[in-house]
């Protein structure tokens, strides 16, 4: 035997090459790689046949603590194991060291606290994986040996190393299955232990096609639906058994029903938690997830919100934030008034749960109908309350700047304590960079008159103001100009500011931070402003003039030129002022080229209409232009705003036409003649034609300005 063994090895060649070396994932252990190269010689000593294979060696530190000394530790190693060189050594150190100083890692990353064990399922062995086939056994025994069959493959798959071996293991696998599809009503502890074992394989996604070959999901799906028709039943028994306080007898049979309604619901809660988290994790795959939800599992996840189990509510709200970005997981949500159950969520404590319900109404809060259900749930008030909340405030911000791009709900802020809040949080930017959602949320609310007196209270214009033009902040003048928009006390505050607003028209200031500046101005329709006096001081007509010309700049510009002049034309000198600059051609001119821009038409429109008010301004407009008719042909427009507009102008210019042809009075003559002549003289009329009435009656006036 020994001369056989001798003869081989000389024909046989073996060759070990070290490769690398790692820290194992999950374990306190060094993985080692590995060829080996295996080499037939012939009988002359020359090869002939060849093969590699790559393996690799795990070396399990149990002695590893945070106490251990790494140095000696590691030259042990390094002398046990022929695989590592001894110049590995620094490395090998280092690595002892990374896996010494890591943190302690759950051995999912799915995985749910307190996997095992659970309540009356606790282990007086430790499971081994070469006695798998016992385990097996056991499932075919009466309910307590299944159980505890199911319970020591749970240790088993409760390290991913054994999930390969288990996954080869068929037998195992279709038992479990099948036990579960048979008995599990028969015992929620033993449902509960088969689910975790395939939840294991679930949270790796190579293993969801085993999960589904089961049918492990279908039976999750059941097994929930029939869960959640228990509960229903436990409440209505609870509530029966309530009905006469004051009976001893009925008060004690309800505390010991209540008693065991506890450990019932304790023991459904674990088996809900592991079926919800089972099939979120097979929810990565969409068709699974339309499957799903065909099946009805928003409605059950929306009806588990009405637990007190905070664990199994943060599984529940987070597999309803995945559902809620598909259209048909968000309408089943509306349905079933899901957002009511949630603001109840908003009173907890528990940090995780609080952050996953914000970042699902965020989710919901896209929705209008949503944003109504949220607002009669009460989130206006609570969310404002939350916005000092450092981990929670930015979310709780842009639901409510949600909330308030609807106009329906704007002036529900001014009733909470929101505003002072984001006023604070404004100022104590200083000049620093501002959140985008911050100054977006301020804009929307001082778009409502209400929040915009309440933002204005104290020196809250004057600081915007301040920190506008200082900074030259577009997005602050944009939130100023939606203040400068509101008739009353409000739009007063402004006039303090004309001059620094008239200031920022020049050449080499931003566009876009021009536009806001006049937009601001355009609003200030004042009627203790004179404008006679901006105009010259910051000689803004030829400014005015010039950006009228079509592409002399962006339209957004040319547009609140526009409206600027209708502003300043209320008053007559300025009216005067702008006629003989020749802007009144360079409105037309403009108009021509902007005739299918109905917002252009329109606004150009008005500024006439400002301008035939004025006597001055007026015969110009008549004589000089072409005016009139372009209005005649608009009466035609499609758009009712430019008719009404155009009306209203052209029966100013029609009355003022009528006037102005009538004769002038004759004066009474010196003295009476002898005798009066036979007839009057053919230049005199007996009277007024009697086509034109007595008086025209004055078009109706118009708002000064017209909303963009």
């Amino acid at each position: 035997m020994d001369k056989l063994q001798a003869e081989d090895a000389r024909y046989l060649k073996r060759k070990v090459k070290r490769g690398s070396l790692d820290v194992h994932p999950t374990e306190k252990a060094l993985v080692v790689q590995y060829e080996v190269e295996a080499t037939i010689l012939g009988e002359m000593g020359d090869p002939m046949v060849g093969e590699r294979k790559e393996c690799q060696k795990i070396i399990r530190l149990k002695s590893l603590n945070a106490n251990t000394d790494i140095t000696t530790l590691a030259r042990r190693v390094v002398e046990e194991c022929r695989l590592i060189h001894p110049s590995k050594l620094p490395e090998v150190e280092q690595l002892l060291f990374y896996l010494q100083n890591r943190k302690k890692l759950q051995l999912q990353k799915h995985l749910p606290r307190d996997l095992t064990p659970f309540e009356g399922m606790e282990l007086d062995e430790e499971a081994n994986i070469n006695c798998i086939d016992d385990y097996v056994e056991l499932l075919y025994e009466d309910i307590p040996e299944k159980v505890r069959g199911a319970t020591l493959i749970l240790h088993l798959a409760c390290n991913p190393d054994n999930l390969e071996e288990l996954l080869q293991n068929e037998t195992a696998l279709g038992a479990l299955a099948r036990v579960l599809r048979e008995d599990w009503k028969q015992s929620v502890d033993m449902a509960t232990t088969i689910i975790y074992v395939f939840f294991c394989f679930s949270s790796f996604s190579q293993f969801h096609g085993l999960v589904t070959h089961y049918k492990i999901g279908a039976l999750c799906m059941n097994i929930t639906e029939h869960e959640l028709k228990r509960y229903d039943l436990w409440q209505d028994e609870l509530q029966k058994k309530q009905k006469d306080p004051d009976n001893q007898n009925v008060k004690k049979e309800h505390e010991k029903a209540l008693k065991k309604y506890q450990g019932l619901l304790s023991k459904q809660e674990q088996l809900l938690r592991v079926a919800l988290y089972l099939l979120l994790n097979l929810a990565e795959d969409t068709r699974t997830e339309l499957k799903m939800r065909n099946k009805n599992i928003v409605h059950m996840l929306v009806k588990t919100l009405d637990r007190e189990d905070e664990e199994l509510l943060v599984l529940v709200v987070s597999f309803l934030k995945k559902l809620s970005i598909f259209l048909e997981n968000k309408n089943d949500m509306a349905e079933t008034h899901a957002v009511e159950k949630l603001a109840r969520l908003l009173a907890c404590e528990h940090e995780n749960l609080l952050n996953t319900t914000l970042r699902l109404l965020l989710n919901l809060s896209f929705d209008t109908g949503l944003r109504s259900q949220m607002v009669q749930a009460g989130l206006i008030h609570k969310l404002s309350l939350m916005l000092a909340d450092e981990k929670q405030g930015q979310l709780c911000m842009c639901i409510l700047y949600h909330i308030s791009v609807d106009d329906r709900f704007k002036s529900m802020f001014a009733y909470t304590d929101c505003i002072p809040q984001l006023m604070k949080m404004l100022f104590e930017c200083g000049e620093s960079h501002m959140e985008p959602e911050l100054i977006s949320f301020c804009i929307n609310l001082a778009a409502n008159k209400r929040n915009a007196q309440v933002i204005c209270e104290g020196n809250g214009l004057k600081m915007l103001m301040k920190r506008g033009l200082k900074l030259k902040d577009v997005l602050i003048m944009k939130m100023i100009r939606n203040l400068s928009q509101h008739d009353g006390p409000t739009k007063n505050l402004f006039i303090d500011y004309v001059g620094d607003l008239a200031a920022q028209m020049g050449a080499e200031e931003r566009e876009e931070y021009v536009i806001e500046c006049l937009g601001t101005l355009a609003n200030l329709t004042i009627p203790d402003l004179d404008w006679e006096l901006v105009l010259k001081e910051y000689n803004l007509v030829p400014y005015l003039k010039d950006h009228l010309k079509p592409g002399s700049a962006e339209d957004d510009l040319i547009l609140e030129v526009v409206i600027m002049i209708g502003t300043v034309s209320m008053d007559d000198s300025c009216a005067a002022t702008m006629a003989k600059s020749g802007i009144i051609p360079a409105l037309i001119e403009l108009l021509n080229a902007q005739q299918e821009d109905d917002e252009f038409v329109c606004q150009i429109v008005y500024v006439l209409y400002q301008m035939v008010v004025h006597q001055a301004t007026r015969d110009v407009i008549i004589k000089d232009t072409q005016a009139p008719a372009y209005l005649i042909d608009l009466m035609h427009d499609k758009n009712a705003e430019i008719r009404k507009v155009c009306n209203n102008t052209l029966d100013i210019i029609a009355v003022s036409t009528c006037l102005s042809s009538l004769p002038p009075s004759l004066p009474p003559p010196p003295s009476l003649p002898p005798s009066l002549p036979p007839s009057l003289p053919p230049s005199l009329p007996p009277s007024l034609p009697p086509s034109l009435p007595p008086s025209l009656p004055l078009p109706p006036s118009l708002p000064p300005s017209l909303p963009l």
